[in-house]
C-alpha cells in the first residue's frame, strides 16, 4: 500500500497543482487554457490525469456552467499553499533579484486611490523586474482580503481603513485632507456654502459593499450624528468625477485624487475636466491609506521588494503633500 501511495505521489508534479488550482478557480477547462497559456486538450488532458489521482470528478457541469466538487473545494487552498511556497523556495534561497526574477505579485488595491498610483507602481515593477508578472486585483468590503493574503493569494493590499486590521503588518503610505469636488457650474463656486448647504447638497458616493454598509465618509458623518444627501451612487469610483463634471452632484475624497481631474492643477491635460475643489465646511479626519501583508510575506525578499515600490510611488506621488511614510511595523494601536 505504501509504495503504491508512494509512486501516485510521484506522479504529481508542479505543473499538475498549476492546472488544478486554475481549473478549480476559473471553473472552466477554456478559461484555464488562456489564463495558463495552453492549449485547450492539453488542460483536458491533465484534468483527467488529476481526476484519476484523485479518484474524483473535480469538476462537473451545473446548469451552463462548471462547479467543483466538495473533494475539489477542499483541495484549493491546498494547491494555493504548495504553488505559492515553491515561488519563494529558490527565489529566498538565492535572494531576488528583479532583473531576472520571474515571480508573479499579486496586489489588491482600493480604487479610491489616486489614478495614477497603480499605473505607476506597475510601470515601475516592469521597468525594474522585467521578467515578473503582476496582478491587479479589486478591492471591496465584500472582498476577504485577510483571507487572501493568509492563504498567499496576494502579496499586498493597499487600502483606506479607518482602523485598519490589528493581525496584520502594515505600513502607512499617506494621508491627504478631504474635500468636495464639483462641477464648475455648481453654486458652491460662486458663494461660500456652510454645514447645512453641504449636507443639503445631492451626493454621489460609491456603491455600498453589502445593504446598510458605510464608506469612510459617512462613517464620520453619523459620529457627528450627521447625513449627507446621496441621491446617486456608482460601484467605478474613476467613473464618478467625470458624473459630478455634468451634473450639480458633489464627490467628498481626498485632495489628491481630485486633484487630478481639476483644471486649476497642474497634471496631465487627458484627465482634466470641469471641475472645482472645495474645502468641505465638515471637519473630516485626514483620510490615510495603509498597505497591509501578512506575516507569511513579511521576510520573503520578493515580498519586501514589492512593499518597497509600493512606497516608492507613494512617496513621489504625495512629495508636495508632505505626507508620511512609514517604516514597515505591524499594527499594534490604532493610528
Amino acid at each position: 500500500q505504501g509504495m503504491r501511495d508512494q509512486s501516485q505521489f510521484d506522479k504529481i508534479d508542479l505543473h499538475l497543482i498549476r492546472v488544478l488550482h486554475t481549473v478549480l478557480t476559473e471553473r472552466s477547462v477554456s478559461r484555464a487554457a488562456i489564463r495558463l497559456g495552453m492549449h485547450q486538450p492539453a488542460v483536458s488532458a491533465s484534468l483527467k490525469r488529476l481526476r484519476d489521482l484523485a479518484g474524483d470528478p473535480l469538476l462537473v457541469r451545473s446548469g451552463p456552467g462548471m462547479v467543483p466538487t466538495e473533494t475539489a473545494l477542499r483541495m484549493i487552498d491546498p494547491a494555493a499553499s504548495i504553488l505559492r511556497a515553491a515561488e519563494v523556495l529558490f527565489t529566498d534561497a538565492r535572494g531576488f533579484d528583479p532583473k531576472t526574477a520571474s515571480h508573479t505579485f499579486r496586489v489588491a488595491a482600493s480604487d479610491y486611490l489616486d489614478p495614477l498610483f497603480l499605473p505607476q507602481l506597475v510601470s515601475q515593477i516592469k521597468a525594474q523586474a522585467p521578467q515578473c508578472s503582476i496582478e491587479i486585483h479589486p478591492l471591496s468590503a465584500r472582498s476577504d482580503y485577510q483571507a487572501h493574503l493568509a492563504q498567499g493569494e496576494l502579496d499586498v493590499v493597499i487600502g483606506n481603513w479607518l482602523t485598519p486590521p490589528e493581525d496584520l503588518h502594515m505600513g502607512l503610505l499617506f494621508s491627504d485632507d478631504v474635500v468636495n469636488l464639483v462641477s464648475k457650474d455648481h453654486p458652491a463656486v460662486r458663494r461660500s456654502w456652510d454645514v447645512a448647504d453641504y449636507l443639503g447638497a445631492e451626493h454621489i458616493a460609491p456603491t455600498p459593499a453589502y445593504p446598510g454598509s458605510l464608506g469612510v465618509i459617512d462613517e464620520h458623518l453619523l459620529s457627528m450624528n450627521l447625513r449627507r444627501n446621496v441621491t446617486a451612487r456608482c460601484p467605478h469610483f474613476a467613473l464618478i468625477p467625470a458624473m459630478v463634471a455634468s451634473s450639480l452632484l458633489v464627490l467628498t475624497t481626498s485632495r489628491q485624487f481630485c486633484e487630478r481631474y481639476a483644471e486649476e492643477v497642474g497634471g496631465p491635460s487627458s484627465m482634466k475636466l470641469p471641475v472645482r475643489i472645495l474645502p468641505c465646511p465638515i471637519p473630516f479626519p485626514r483620510m490615510s491609506y495603509y498597505q497591509l501583508w501578512h506575516e507569511r510575506t513579511h521576510t520573503s525578499s520578493a515580498s519586501r521588494w514589492l512593499r518597497e515600490r509600493v512606497k516608492t510611488v507613494a512617496a513621489s506621488l504625495y512629495a508636495p503633500h508632505k505626507s508620511e511614510v512609514n517604516p514597515e511595523g505591524k499594527l499594534k494601536t490604532k493610528p
